[in-house]
């Protein structure tokens, strides 16, 4: 098995790479600007991010390099990972009774230097949210770091309707697309 460099400090995408099989050799976090550009649109700032996460952890000209990026907006809006709680429950009255994408970047740096990239888009529709609830959730604590103030793979998955896409997208790392990835580069991945 060739090796891989996971450009990510996130335990999710360690987890949701795990359920393709795949472990990787070292997680190498990319410290990056990952300020968006003026006017720069969600799409174009997800994959950015996650090229230049890739670009960032490319030390070892040997293994793959895999990195990814998860946005959350809003119309052309990008919503902010939420660090506190204000932020948290500004995202969350916006998001309230409203469609929203989360937009899941990904790029592979193969050993050869070719890089590929895939985007998974996924629709999501939270309930209406009550004061309470958007309280509730609060509370839980959940939200802290999360783009768009929310975890979907916690007690948020209550609070949504309707979602529309890759579930693990949302998550943070689009599996279908990954797997894809992996292969098209020539990594064995079954």
């Amino acid at each position: 098995m060739p090796d891989l460099v996971l450009a990510s400090g996130s335990p999710r995408r360690r987890e949701l790479l795990s359920r393709l099989g795949v472990e990787p050799l070292r997680v190498a976090p990319a410290d990056i600007d990952e300020t968006p550009r003026k006017a720069e649109l969600p799409r174009d700032y997800a994959v950015r991010m996650a090229r230049e996460k890739t670009a960032a952890a490319a030390f070892d000209q040997e293994a793959f390099v895999l990195a990814g990026d998860t946005v959350v907006a809003a119309g052309r809006r990008i919503l902010p990972k939420a660090e506190d709680e204000a932020t948290a429950r500004q995202c969350l009255e916006l998001l309230s009774g409203r469609r929203h994408r989360v937009l899941s970047a990904i790029a592979l740096r193969a050993p050869d230097g070719q890089l590929r990239e895939r985007l998974s888009e996924t629709q999501v529709r939270f309930k209406r949210l009550s004061a309470e609830e958007i309280d509730a959730y609060i509370a839980g604590g959940e939200w802290h770091g999360k783009a768009g103030g929310y975890a979907i793979q916690g007690s948020a998955e209550g609070l949504i309707a309707w979602i529309g896409g890759s579930h693990s997208g949302v998550v943070g790392l689009p599996l279908f697309e990954t797997r894809a990835l992996l292969r098209a580069a020539g990594f064995p991945i079954g």
